[in-house]
């Protein structure tokens, strides 16, 4: 089976607030920030498999800052786990001030699975790990994999 680096999948992509994605209080509306997420987990998993890819899942979607107009907003992404068809993706969102400094407002974990021209999963290539983070990241994917199967069995679905 093809190894692929985190590398070859590392996706950024970068906008700016406009009037049209702020709520009624002012900030960054979630809802858009979330399909600007989907967005790039969907080009670093096309990346990574070399197939079309549909979000599974999404899991540990943390707002950890708002976002105002104007603001520059920073989406980078890649693949930190692979299985057999899926791959997990870890999107990092920073506002960008315009000195270049970069602030964390949102981290998300996204599970996307390859599929064939008859949409079916199908396999990917392995992620070949190269650093002691690149390691950790991949653990703690197993860890978030394996909660999830014990939330499934326990009858959670939602």
């Amino acid at each position: 089976m093809v190894e692929k680096t985190a590398e070859c999948s590392l996706t950024e992509q970068v906008h700016i607030v406009m009037s049209e994605d702020i709520n009624g209080a002012g900030r960054l509306f979630g809802g858009r920030l979330v399909e600007w997420i989907d967005e790039v987990a969907g080009i670093v998993g096309l990346r990574h498999s070399g197939h079309n890819v549909t979000t599974a899942s999404i899991e540990n979607l943390q707002f950890k800052e708002g976002a105002y107009i104007g603001q520059i907003i920073v989406l980078m992404g890649r693949v930190v786990y692979t299985g057999h068809t899926s791959m997990e993706v870890r999107i990092d969102t920073y506002r960008e001030e315009r000195d270049g400094m970069r602030y964390p407002i949102n981290r998300a974990y996204f599970t996307m699975v390859a599929l064939d021209e008859q949409d079916r999963p199908v396999a990917v290539p392995a992620l070949k790990i190269e650093t002691e983070s690149q390691r950790a990241e991949w653990e703690y994917a197993l860890a978030r994999r394996k909660n999830r199967k014990k939330r499934k069995s326990d009858g959670f679905t939602g």
